[in-house]
Formats: C-alpha cells, sequence, structure tokens
C-alpha cells in the first residue's frame, strides 16, 4: 500500500510541476501578446514597462521584443539601454546592421567584441541545436546498441564497436560542451581594462560603454574576459550581462 502511494504522490508531483511550468508559460505568452498589442498602439512606455518585467522578471525575451526596446529606448534618449538591447539581440541573432546602429549610438567607430568568425557562427548553430542534436546522438547510441545485441554473435570484431563509440562521444560532447559562452557588454564610462584583477595590474586600456565581452569566469570583484584575444580583467560594475 505504501508503495502505491508513493507512486501515486511521485506522479502528483510531475504533474504539479509540468501544471505549473505551462500556466507560467502561458501567462508569458498573454503578458507578451499584451505588450506587442500596447507598441503597436504606439503606446511606447507601457509596452516598455510589460517588456522589462518580463525580461528582469521573467527571464522571458524574443529577438523582435528586444529590437523594440532598443527602439522606445532610443526614443527617450537613454542610448545606453538601447545598446544594450542592441547587443543582447545581436547574441542570438549576429547582424552587421546592428553592430551599425550600436557603433552610432555609441559614437565609437571601433568596438570590439562584435567580430564573428565562421568557426563562431558554426558552433552558435550548434548550440541553439544542442537539445535536438543532443537527442539525435542518444537515439542513434541507442539503435547502434540495439543492433549490437541483436547481431552479437557476427558482430565479433572491434569495427562493428565504433559506431556506438563514436555515438557515445558524440552524446557526451553536445550535451556538456555545446553551451553558449557568458557575455556582457560595457556600460561603465570610462572603463579600465587591466591585466591582473587588482587596481595595481598593469593597464591595457581605457574604453567607453558600447565594447562586447566574452565573460571567462568571476573573480571576487573582477570579471575576467577575452580582450582582442587575450586574458583580461574589468571590474563587474562596469560590465552588464547579456
Amino acid at each position: 500500500m505504501q508503495s502505491v502511494n508513493r507512486i501515486f504522490l511521485t506522479k502528483f508531483i510531475i504533474f504539479f510541476i509540468g501544471f505549473l511550468q505551462s500556466f507560467n508559460c502561458q501567462a508569458n505568452t498573454m503578458k507578451l501578446s499584451l505588450a506587442d498589442s500596447l507598441f503597436a498602439a504606439q503606446n511606447y512606455q507601457e509596452a516598455f514597462s510589460t517588456y522589462e518585467d518580463l525580461l528582469v522578471n521573467d527571464e522571458v525575451y524574443s529577438p523582435s521584443m528586444l529590437l523594440k526596446m532598443a527602439f522606445v529606448a532610443e526614443g527617450t534618449g537613454d542610448y545606453a539601454k538601447a545598446s544594450f538591447y542592441l547587443a543582447k539581440y545581436y547574441d542570438q541573432n549576429p547582424n552587421p546592421r546592428v553592430i551599425t546602429k550600436i557603433k552610432s549610438l555609441t559614437e565609437q567607430a571601433n568596438l570590439i567584441g562584435y567580430e564573428l568568425a565562421d568557426s563562431d557562427r558554426f558552433f552558435k548553430i550548434a548550440t541553439d541545436f544542442q537539445e535536438e542534436l543532443t537527442s539525435v546522438f542518444s537515439i542513434l547510441l541507442i539503435l547502434s546498441l540495439i543492433l549490437l545485441v541483436a547481431l552479437r554473435k557476427k558482430a565479433d570484431q572491434p569495427k562493428y564497436y565504433l559506431p556506438a563509440i563514436m555515438f557515445l562521444i558524440l552524446t557526451f560532447i553536445s550535451n556538456n560542451f555545446l553551451f553558449q559562452a557568458s557575455t556582457g557588454i560595457v556600460t561603465g564610462s570610462p572603463t579600465l581594462i587591466m591585466e591582473k584583477p587588482t587596481a595595481g595590474g598593469k593597464l591595457i586600456s581605457v574604453v567607453d560603454p558600447g565594447h562586447r565581452v566574452i565573460i571567462k569566469s568571476s573573480k571576487d570583484i573582477w570579471y575576467e574576459v577575452n580582450w582582442g584575444g587575450k586574458k583580461a580583467f574589468i571590474k563587474k560594475e562596469h560590465i552588464t550581462k547579456l
């Protein structure tokens, strides 16, 4: 009897968690639709407040929402916020026109961190489809193992195990290593780029807001970042995570 009660309780908890997630998703969709209708009606401030609530509190956003937020922020003269939303959009949809717009808003012709090589674009596509890739590799791994069991009498040489080993490795890599690096945008003015996480370290550069950096790690009040292909450190208060 206890076993039956435990099974029922487990199923109920799973159902309840799924219901809550579905409810939250529906609520966020409704809130996003409301904000979009406000924006379409040119009630920009109300729309912006709803968008901001979704972004900050619910951590929900879409590329079009970010562009609309940048539009409203630019209209109110808050170029720093507009640049932030555009940089966050760029993280999802790398586009040269976005870089041009950020340069225009920040009045800087040479912004660091927006260059993307072909390998970066390939990795971006792979990370966007991480779950799908992991699922495909997992299914292929299971199928290869089933075939090995079914044909165990014939599959008596090491070469027959290669597909299973390959799919096992690919599944492990896609599940554990395909994730986007944390990025941020420089928002402090001026911002000091240091060689070491200390005020007494060597100064690499002094920059204005707008530059995009890849955040490697966090050390006390500093972020370790990739700056021009080299390790550098910036105080956390001068960076806003994207």
